[in-house]
């Protein structure tokens, strides 16, 4: 679906300013829609960017490798928990979990030994293994967030020693081919933007390396365009259920750690950034590597995302970048709210299901349930957040959301078979506040 001519008018002026005020050699974003590219927004010369025109990607790699992680562990390869010697053995390292890797909580120093793998050319897996001691672990597992390139690294060598496939092309087979993703690829592919610094004093732009970072390309080696990391936003945003099961994406979405406890506004999953914005949150990842830097949003509730790239690297582009997705992505929300489904009439419930509706009552609190399309038993306190459960067996249900999540609900009738009561995890709702439990 397109967006609404003055939302496209605001986008467009914000990019400009972004890449005006940033000092981008040239600026590309997207807005993603229902798994769609609904707008795309240009700014710059140097070179004159379009949809399909290649850019470095960084660290969104990262949120690749841990789909393909947790792919693994969907197929019963790996579980989160296992110590990375299980997988790679002999490491002074191995005591941490994939778990922890994955979310940064591991500890791990955020690089490896020798050379800045993003400019230099990376070294093979044997020698990242090699340059391991027990030194690279900063922090006590879950003490602290640390961002860690170096854990991504040794993820993608778990996966490689557990598929005997090269991550690239596991890459390629197992998410890129699938999803249409043909120029997102590991080495430059043309047209692609060439990468920059920008002289701090003199605004000329210095050209820099494009390296291959061997075996720490999980971590930030692939190119993408604006096009392709729409349709890695929409996966995100609703999964294909072949590729990866919606409740696997939604675990990894759930928080790890948080990296902001000074106001919580940020966080980390199972391979995802986590972004609160007011009363959203977002998911997705920034990336930078010389030259570029990059960024991608996911509101999943409403499936719409944001990209954007720039060619040059530094605080300023960074700072436009990364933040501009999440900004775009807040205003694009707030200007075209969904609109709400329309409402049916529903099918009248059975008997036994009518007589739970209605009004309960626990600790002096009024609670009212009813029965949706579905054929759950929702409701809870007015003003508070919505309690819901499936039915599981003859007054048994199973709470899906909240703190019930996972909790049992059950029916207490009386002799002649009425229900007086709920036993929603040992707390008694009864039908009016006299009643004892």
């Amino acid at each position: 679906m397109a967006l609404l001519p003055e939302t496209v008018r605001q986008v467009d002026l914000l990019v400009a300013r972004a890449q005006a005020e940033g000092r981008g050699p040239s600026l590309a974003l997207g807005v993603v829609r229902d798994g769609d590219l609904a707008h795309v927004a240009l700014a710059g010369e140097q070179p004159r960017p379009d949809a399909d025109l290649q850019y470095r990607i960084g660290s969104i790699s990262k949120t690749m490798t841990a789909v393909l992680v947790m792919q693994q562990r969907d197929a019963g390869r790996l579980a989160l928990d296992d110590p990375l010697d299980r997988h790679l053995p002999g490491t002074p390292v191995g005591a941490l979990t994939l778990r922890q890797l994955l979310g940064h909580a591991s500890g791990l120093q955020r690089e490896p030994d020798g050379q800045w793998w993003e400019r230099a050319a990376g070294a093979d897996l044997a020698t990242l293994l090699a340059g391991l001691t027990p030194a690279k672990i900063a922090h006590p597992p879950h003490h602290v967030y640390h961002y860690s390139n170096l854990a991504y690294g040794l993820l993608g060598g778990v996966l490689e020693r557990i598929t005997g496939t090269p991550w690239a092309d596991l890459l390629r087979e197992r998410l890129l081919e699938p999803l249409g993703m043909r120029r997102t690829t590991y080495h430059p592919t043309e047209p692609y933007a060439r990468g920059y610094v920008v002289h701090p004093w003199h605004d000329t732009l210095r050209e820099e390396p494009r390296t291959d970072t061997g075996a720490m390309a999980p971590a930030g080696q692939l190119w993408s365009t604006v096009e392709d990391l729409a349709r890695w936003a929409a996966f995100l945003a609703d999964p294909a259920p072949a590729l990866l099961a919606p409740a696997t994406l939604t675990e990894m979405c759930a928080p790890v750690v948080i990296s902001d406890l000074d106001s919580w506004t940020g966080g980390h999953g199972l391979g995802v950034e986590l972004y609160r914005v007011g009363d959203r949150v977002y998911v997705g990842h920034g990336g930078s590597m010389p030259g570029y830097v990059a960024g991608l949003a996911v509101h999943r509730p409403t499936r719409t995302a944001v990209v954007d790239y720039a060619n040059s690297y530094g605080l300023r582009a960074g700072h436009h970048v990364v933040g501009l997705a999440r900004d775009i992505l807040t205003l694009v929300l707030d200007a075209e709210p969904a609109a709400p489904g329309p409402w049916r009439p529903a099918e009248a419930p059975s008997a036994d299901l009518a007589e739970l509706t209605g009004r309960w009552w626990w600790m002096g609190g009024e609670y009212e349930f009813r029965i949706d399309p579905a054929g759950d038993l929702v409701g809870g306190q007015v003003g508070r957040p919505l309690l819901r459960f499936t039915p599981e067996a003859p007054d048994r249900w199973r709470g899906r959301s909240g703190s019930q999540d996972g909790e049992l609900l059950t029916v207490i009738r009386d002799d002649k078979g009425y229900p007086v009561a709920l036993d929603i995890a040992t707390f008694v709702f009864t039908r009016t506040p006299d009643q004892e439990p």
